[in-house]
């Protein structure tokens, strides 16, 4: 069963984070670069799950479309809000207080995982958390993430995904709207759609929820759908 390292980084600003995530990934990556067959411990790779929340920050992958971002620096000031171009797929999303970022750095060789198989699984963590609470969700045909309501009228968004991966071992991850402040969203088109919304869990139950209740939710289930044990 694999080891890995959980860190729950609380609110953290988002460039600290992306810089940790880089450092724990490029660990994994040289790691692999130098394995040889001959030298048993040079195959212990070591695997990492970072959860935390952001100051209000917009986030645009390297597939995205600027002008999927609607409003100038000077607005992104008056709403405490900064923007970066960053090294995952997918297009612009947001992030921020009330919502469950996490951030696996995991070598997949080690979980025996294709990408596909990989953001499957991240997709069935939310939509099993959610089904704790009573909120039916699924998959949306070419699109990565978990929504609401789809195929009916009001199909919504609640947890989007974007990863980058390179030598089978991945970064960034996903973000549960929670209690998230959704207006937020009202400033770009999240991840390049103009006819879909968004929505949290709180939106969805119609009060706040208990945010650490529902991470540890999170954790059991990426850890039981993962397969995976905590390390010391």
């Amino acid at each position: 069963m694999a080891q890995v390292y959980f860190e729950d980084l609380k609110l953290v600003d988002y460039k600290q984070a992306w810089d940790h995530q880089e450092s724990l990934f490029n660990t994994i990556i040289e790691k692999k670069k130098n394995y040889h067959p001959s030298d048993p411990a040079s195959k212990k790779e070591k695997n990492y799950l970072l959860f935390c929340e952001h100051p209000h920050v917009y986030t645009l992958g390297i597939n995205g479309a600027a002008n999927n971002m609607l409003i100038n620096d000077d607005f992104l000031k008056t709403i405490q809000a900064t923007y970066y171009k960053i090294n995952r797929g997918g297009d612009i999303t947001y992030h921020g207080p009330g919502q469950i970022v996490g951030y696996p750095i995991f070598d997949l060789d080690v979980f025996k995982l294709g990408i596909k198989d990989y953001i499957h699984y991240l997709e069935q963590a939310i939509i099993d958390t959610l089904s704790e609470y009573g909120v039916e969700s699924s998959r949306l045909a070419g699109a990565t993430g978990v929504w609401l309501d789809v195929g009916g009228s009001n199909t919504r968004k609640i947890c989007a995904i974007g990863v980058r991966a390179s030598r089978y071992t991945t970064m960034h991850g996903f973000a549960f709207n929670v209690n998230t402040d959704l207006n937020y969203f009202n400033y770009i088109n999240p991840c390049g759609f103009v006819d879909k919304g968004v929505t949290s869990l709180e939106k969805e139950l119609g009060a706040q929820q208990d945010f650490a209740e529902v991470k540890s939710k999170v954790l059991s289930n990426l850890q039981r759908i993962f397969d995976f044990q905590l390390a010391e």
